[in-house]
């Protein structure tokens, strides 16, 4: 898989919480920490996403906040 996203981070599916419309996505990265996706039901369903299955976390923004606690 190629794309111009900068950030891909493989991981694991952790757990799916599907729903009328779309699908809660986490994905277990190598030392336990989970990235959490909201996509379309039918996305998940075309890309086959089961617990157990091994998925990319692809990240594309073109900015990225930044705050500190006073």
């Amino acid at each position: 898989m190629k794309t111009s996203a900068r950030n891909m981070l493989k991981g694991t599916v952790k757990k799916l919480t599907p729903g009328a419309v779309n699908t809660e996505v986490v994905i277990e990265l190598p030392g336990g920490i989970e990235i959490v996706s909201i996509i379309t039901k039918e996305s998940a369903e075309n890309l086959g996403l089961a617990v157990g299955k091994e998925a990319y976390a692809v990240i594309k923004a073109s900015s990225v906040m930044v705050g500190v606690d006073h």
